[in-house]
């Protein structure tokens, strides 16, 4: 009996320790990225009344919920993506995904494209709980002011499966005899199939009563924005129902050809905001050298309701399109607003190629000219474009469709106001300047004009000018624009012709106060115009100012104390269609102060001060804000560190704001960590501040390793939430802080001409200022960055010691390589990017050679003593891919322990997940073993052999023999 109680007490005492340990947290795995779920398509319904989003996984089936907060209920669709809510709330139209294990599955046993499952359409009754499945379908669209309509487009219907033993189609029979005699046969014609080339089956659904129609072989539909029209192109079903542009009037239910031609080719399908009007391109040419010719020569139609006819506007032989001209299929037609103008695409005939010649006869060469405006890997980049490019040219529908060609090769950017009402507009080029791209980089040089839309004429506004925001007024009075080169802001009267600088006068300056590279400051930007185009709204570093824009009148700081509270404020556009700002009507700002890092929402009233609504240490995203269009309900996202961004509800006084979302519920399963503001000085006397990450349950009295990471300025996201997923290219804070590691982000100030030496005296200082702290073990402490934090860790590493490893992503190794090379991304020349940007060197390599080899890593690569991790791409477009090779083959040669991940086809940060989750292991694989004395893995040790690549990835850890063992930590343990 004694024995029994005795036990009993024991399992009692014991019984705590039990559950907390069943309760204890766990680090984050590798395993657990997948289910980690971000919100997509954050939506509220016009009358506030539902909030709709997408929980999607990083990997698997996403999940459409739909809330009706106002009775506190919520409705999950699974795989449901893309949703959209009808204009009148009565629906909820979204895809549904097939399974993505059940797609995997059916890849791996090659069943055909054809064959796999196709997305299927939800439509869900809001009202009545009811939700309709219809399978395949491949894309939908709804009025956008107008409810009760949807048009959905079907796949192509799946292929039948041919019954066991039945004969191929085309197959020969075994009982026919081989040579019967030939008959005369009526030939039978052949069956037209869906597809890419001739389309699908459109249906039209009444939601409300579940009526449909059926359209088929059609390649492209719209709706008006009413909702009075729906028009089509068809390929053609049989001669009743031949090719052609189609237009159904869903006000009496009748449906009209616009325009029918057998085997016609079409483009360009577009309709006015009011249904009254159709536009369309269409290649009437069916013969058949027109189908083997390498132009086609497109004529552009308008049909109108008032007429139910298509008339032919603009061809080839129209007396306002320039000689040798042709209308441009790919240009855009659209309506002006008021639909009293057409705009559309011209373009020069295409240069035609010898067909008759045979491959072997062809000369292919690239000749790269001195003279050339654009080097030659810059026009590859845009060749696809430049061989589609047009030329905006506008029909006058209230003028006898009078047509003005607008842009050209030498002016080919063109922008309207009013919607494309107005007869005024603006042109820019910057086609004289093109070549100064290579070393001026951006903003480039252009040349600026006020066009008349009615007559085609063009007067200068300025030229060779460097702008970095060029901004035609919504109603067309003025043109602003911010001159880097003066630093300061400009507006031009089109009225008038006169220029005003608006900001020459003005307490404060508009540019940028924390730039630090050679050249000159970006602007804040700026709010927008005040109705009718009376005021213009600028940003200064902290607040918004209200600009005349002829300086009538002074200028006004509309938000009075943004400067001295240290608050920036930013204006937050509640509604997506406005065009102008009323400064009248209470505005919604966000600000974020620069002292303790809160965000939040004010309110400002006319010649107010802005009033605080919500303000805290989070991040309030301005991206994400959605207001109801008939309420004053607003959804918004809140995050920090440890707070994920979920989906928030509020009124616009954001009180009692209710969280909707709980994307990641499994968070509080794993350990996290903090996050706090470090502030210390660095070597050359600055103060200077950084992020530092503490894993969850820090303890002061133990000693920590440390990974530092940097870019250039972190501190002002302290409240960004880091999800867990697999790396681009960089460290994941929250990954690391769960698995015990401490994280370091500091910010770089830069001086010119000397960007190594900058991080040298930020980054080193400030690891000396936290190894001061006393809880970090300084004998293992690493580093890691991508891209120019990448140029910085090799940079680093041949300064100092301080680091017992180092993870370097994409470095640039010699800038006086570099300097001459492509980013073959863009096909940019890298010469501004050293002279006049990031790399600050502030001159040519001739100018200043030995300050370009002094910043070089590969210079001093025999002062490496840490070990280093690289990932270079061999696809990368920003930073070649031999900067990366010309380091590690430098390092190797010196026995330098170096180690270069090279992922084949990928660019400059990963793309393909797979590669992604390759990188985050090996990059912690690399880091444990250095920074914490785990084992090294096999692709760390012994290497994986080229025969071996796509099968052994090398994860599992090293069985090498003691000898091995100990040099290697040896080596490790040097320092």
């Amino acid at each position: 009996m004694r024995k029994s109680i005795l036990c009993l007490i024991m399992f009692c005492m014991a019984l705590p320790t039990l559950v907390s340990a069943q309760q204890k947290k766990q680090p984050i795995p590798h395993s657990v990225y997948d289910s980690w779920k971000n919100i997509r398509n954050q939506i509220i319904s016009r009358d506030g009344k539902w909030v709709i989003y997408s929980l999607t996984p990083q990997e698997g089936d996403a999940r459409l919920m739909v809330h009706q907060p106002k009775k506190n209920t919520k409705k999950g669709f699974e795989r449901g993506t893309r949703a959209k809510i009808s204009y009148d709330d009565q629906f909820v139209v979204f895809k549904i995904k097939p399974q993505l294990n059940k797609v995997k599955d059916l890849r791996r046993k090659k069943t055909k494209k054809n064959r796999l499952p196709k997305d299927s359409l939800g439509i869900y009754n809001l009202a009545k709980d009811q939700l309709v499945k219809i399978p395949r379908v491949k894309s939908f669209k709804m009025p956008k002011k107008a409810g009760k309509w949807l048009a959905y487009q079907l796949e192509v219907p799946k292929p039948k499966k041919r019954k066991k033993g039945a004969k191929k189609k085309g197959a020969k029979s075994p009982d026919k005899p081989a040579n019967k005699p030939k008959t005369a046969k009526k030939k039978k014609a052949r069956k037209k199939k869906e597809g890419k080339k001739n389309g699908t089956r459109l249906v039209l659904r009444n939601m409300q009563t579940g009526k449909q129609d059926t359209f088929a072989f059609v390649t492209n539909y719209q709706f008006s924005e009413n909702g009075e029209l729906l028009t089509f192109i068809s390929m053609g079903k049989d001669k009743n129902f031949p090719s052609g542009v189609y237009v159904y009037d869903l006000k009496k239910n009748q449906l009209m050809p616009a325009f029918q031609f057998n085997k016609a080719k079409f483009a360009g399908l577009s309709v006015d905001k009011k249904g009254t009007q159709v536009a369309f391109m269409a290649d009437t040419d069916t013969t058949k050298a027109n189908k083997k010719a390498q132009i086609r020569y497109y004529k552009l139609y308008r049909w109108a309701k008032a007429t139910k006819k298509a008339q032919m506007l603009a061809d080839q032989s129209n007396p306002a399109m320039p000689n040798q001209w042709i209308v441009n299929r790919y240009g855009r037609t659209r309506f002006s607003k008021n639909g009293k103008k057409l705009y559309f695409g011209t373009s020069p005939k295409p240069l035609v190629r010898d067909t008759s010649l045979l491959p072997e006869e062809i000369v292919k060469v690239d000749v790269w000219n001195w003279k050339d405006g654009q080097l030659q890997p810059r026009q590859k980049v845009q060749l696809k474009a430049e061989k589609r490019r047009s030329y905006q040219a506008v029909i006058h529908l209230d003028k006898n469709n009078k047509m003005v060609q607008l842009a050209t090769p030498a002016i080919p950017n063109f922008v309207d106001a009013q919607k494309g009402n107005a007869n005024v507009g603006m042109l820019m080029t910057n086609k004289p300047y093109e070549k100064y791209m290579s070393w001026v980089g951006f903003p480039a040089y252009s040349d600026l004009y006020q066009v008349d839309l009615t007559t085609g004429s063009k007067k200068k506004v300025y030229t060779r000018r460097r702008n970095a925001t060029i901004d035609l007024s919504p109603n067309g009075q003025y043109i602003a624009w911010y001159s880097v080169t003066d630093s300061a802001w400009f507006n031009y009267s089109i009225k008038t012709g006169k220029t005003y600088n608006l900001t020459q006068n003005a307490p404060v300056v508009f540019y940028r106060e924390t730039h630090d590279s050679p050249t000159e400051p970006y602007p804040y930007g700026i709010a927008g115009w005040t109705a009718n185009d009376q005021k213009l709204l600028i940003y200064d570093r902290f607040d918004i100012w209200e600009f005349d824009p002829e300086n009538r009148q002074k200028p006004r700081k509309i938000t009075q104390n943004g400067r001295d509270k240290k608050l920036r404020y930013r204006y937050v556009k509640t509604n997506r269609e406005e065009e102008f700002i009323n400064v009248k009507k209470p505005l919604l700002l966000h600000a974020f102060n620069e002292v303790t890092r809160d965000e939040g929402f004010y309110s400002l009233k006319p010649n107010q001060a802005p009033q605080k609504l919500v303000s805290s240490a989070h991040r309030y995203s301005t991206r994400n804000v959605r207001k109801a269009a008939k309420g004053n309900q607003v959804i918004f996202t809140k995050e920090n560190f440890q707070k994920f961004p979920d989906v928030h509800l509020s009124d616009l006084s954001f009180k009692n704001a209710k969280k909707l979302s709980n994307a990641n519920p499994q968070q509080k399963n794993y350990s996290w960590g903090t996050v706090e503001m470090v502030s210390w000085t660095s070597t050359n006397g600055q103060k200077l501040q950084g992020l530092l990450y503490k894993p969850e349950g820090f303890d002061a009295k133990k000693q920590y390793p440390m990974i530092t990471y940097f870019y250039e300025r972190v501190t002002d996201r302290i409240h960004s939430h880091w999800v867990p997923q697999p790396s681009w290219s960089i460290i994941i804070p929250s990954v690391y802080t769960s698995n015990g590691y401490v994280v370091f982000m500091p910010d770089i100030p830069y001086f010119d001409g000397y960007p190594g030496h900058s991080a040298e005296h930020a980054i080193l200082s400030g690891v000396a200022s936290i190894i001061d702290k006393g809880f970090i073990d300084k004998k293992r402490i690493g580093i890691q960055g991508q891209s120019w934090g990448g140029y910085q860790v090799a940079h680093l590493i041949t300064r100092s010691n301080m680091f017992r490893a180092a993870m370097a992503g994409a470095p640039v190794a010699n800038m006086t390589s570099a300097y001459g090379g492509i980013r073959w991304g863009s096909g940019l020349s890298r010469m501004f990017q050293y002279e006049r940007t990031q790399s600050r060197i502030g001159g040519t390599l001739w100018e200043k050679p030995l300050q370009y080899i002094e910043n070089s890593p590969l210079f001093s690569a025999d002062r490496v003593q840490t070990p280093l991790l690289m990932m270079h791409n061999d696809n990368d477009g920003a930073v070649p891919w031999y900067q990366g090779i010309e380091y590690f083959v430098a390092l190797r040669r010196l026995q330098k322990p170096v180690w270069m991940l090279t992922y084949n086809g990928e660019a400059h940060n990963l793309r393909k997940r797979q590669n992604r989750k390759d990188l985050t292991i090996r990059m912690m694989q690399f880091f444990d073993y250095y920074l914490k004395g785990k084992p090294a893995p096999v692709w760390m040790t012994r290497g994986i052999p080229a025969i071996e690549k796509g099968i052994n990835k090398g994860y599992e850890l090293s069985n090498e023999n003691s000898v091995e063992q100990k040099k290697r930590n040896q080596l490790r343990n040097k320092k």
